[in-house]
């Protein structure tokens, strides 16, 4: 079968509950509807990591339809998969760029070599895998290394939001108000509204903080004038990466998370469709590493596989390679879109340190579900160890420097977490 040729099936199917394998789908019209999902479930992150980094949100949402593109081919069109913003660059990225939280990044350069460096080194890890398998990979991090380490991305992440988007008491509520909204669309809410929100909570967020600032005077009103005077259609503003020593040495180690990450995410995909990916994973690792460059070369964010186009493959049973490729061409329509753009940076500040707050949370709790559901046993002190060290490491910012380098929390604690492994690991 080649990239192209999937079996069409009819949209009978899922009235029966049925699947939609990989290498089948359903009509065009069906399999358009379903990429505009995919498109929604991973716009909250794609655009959200961009925003905390200071870079272009309108050039991250076309990289991750390229990106996602660029996947496909590598992977022949058989790995079910949609790349979006990685989140695990943003601790890095604000430490190489000393980045202040609102606005355009103005050390964006240095970012943009890292995350090229990184995407290198990704794919050469993925050309390892192709040749010799994940093996090693796994023995050396283990469901508690991979665990600490994600879990203390999100915790490093947490006084982001706390310290630096709230200028006031009422931007401090605001952000109560909109996690709280957040969680409530969570639990109260069904279906579609459910899966987006992130998406949904923002938005009711947004429209309060407008009827409280602009309606009732408290805090500083939302200013919608730049969503009025940007074009429907225009080019996004490329960057051109700069490769700083001390840059790329704080945001290569990331690639350790991408690949735990990316092999999760693929056994994941083989465990809810029934058919066997692992003799893809290097071609998987690849992709997600020469579109990580592509994305640097240009302006854009690293990216990954995205948890939630997971989430929604397993809400639908929809698992149709055909769906990414669609989601991906609509992501490229809407990256050239400036008035797209303008409307991500209205967004009131607070309201995004609301949704930061629950989106660093998730990664924090996501370290801890990784360690749940491989029943990774605290009783053992090794598997104590290394997650207590790791975890207050990230999350305190423990720094070491070594003549001009400095490695930041997550650095520290992402190589801790494997070298304290490797070390206690001797005596079983």
């Amino acid at each position: 079968m080649g990239m192209l040729d999937w079996r069409v099936k009819s949209s009978d199917v899922l009235a029966q509950g049925g699947v939609i394998a990989p290498d089948e789908r359903l009509p065009w019209p069906q399999t358009t509807l379903m990429g505009v999902q995919h498109v929604i479930a991973m716009f909250g992150s794609t655009v959200l990591a961009p925003i905390l980094m200071g870079f272009d949100p309108n050039i991250a949402i076309l990289m991750s339809g390229i990106g996602t593109l660029i996947f496909f081919a590598m992977t022949g069109g058989k790995v079910p998969s949609y790349l979006g913003s990685s989140f695990a660059f943003i601790g890095v990225v604000i430490a190489a760029t000393a980045y202040a939280g609102k606005g355009p990044n103005a050390n964006l350069g240095l970012a943009l070599g890292g995350i090229i460096a990184c995407g290198l080194v990704y794919f050469l890890v993925g050309l390892l895998v192709q040749l010799i398998g994940t093996g090693w990979i796994e023995k050396r991090m283990p469901p508690v290394v991979t665990g600490s380490v994600v879990a203390v991305i999100g915790l490093n992440l947490a006084s982001i939001p706390v310290k630096n988007m709230a200028a006031s008491n009422f931007d401090s509520w605001m952000q109560v108000l909109t996690f709280v909204s957040v969680a409530l669309v969570a639990v109260m809410t069904r279906g579609m509204l459910q899966r987006l929100l992130i998406l949904v909570g923002l938005i009711v967020s947004s429209l309060l903080y407008a009827v409280l600032t602009n309606g009732l005077g408290f805090g500083k009103p939302m200013d919608l004038s730049g969503i009025a005077n940007a074009a429907w259609l225009g080019l996004p503003a490329l960057r051109a990466p700069e490769f700083s020593a001390n840059a790329m040495l704080l945001i290569v180690p990331v690639v350790i998370i991408l690949v735990a990450e990316n092999l999760g995410h693929i056994k994941a995909v083989t465990a809810m469709t029934g058919k066997n990916l692992d003799q893809y994973m290097g071609r998987a690792f690849m992709g997600d590493g020469i579109a990580t460059m592509v994305s640097g070369a240009a302006g854009g964010t690293g990216v990954t596989t995205y948890a939630e186009n997971i989430g929604v493959m397993a809400a639908t049973k929809i698992y149709s390679t055909a769906v990414f490729a669609v989601a991906a061409l609509i992501a490229i329509v809407l990256g050239f879109s400036p008035k797209f753009g303008a409307l991500i940076q209205a967004i009131p500040l607070p309201v995004m340190g609301g949704v930061s707050i629950v989106v660093f949370g998730l990664i924090a709790v996501a370290g801890a579900k990784i360690w749940v559901d491989n029943k990774v046993d605290f009783s053992v002190n090794k598997n104590l160890l290394v997650a207590a060290i790791t975890l207050v490491l990230g999350t305190a910012d423990f720094t070491l420097r070594f003549g001009q380098f400095a490695l930041g929390g997550i650095g520290t604690a992402t190589f801790g977490a494997i070298l304290l492994w490797a070390l206690l690991d001797r005596k079983t």
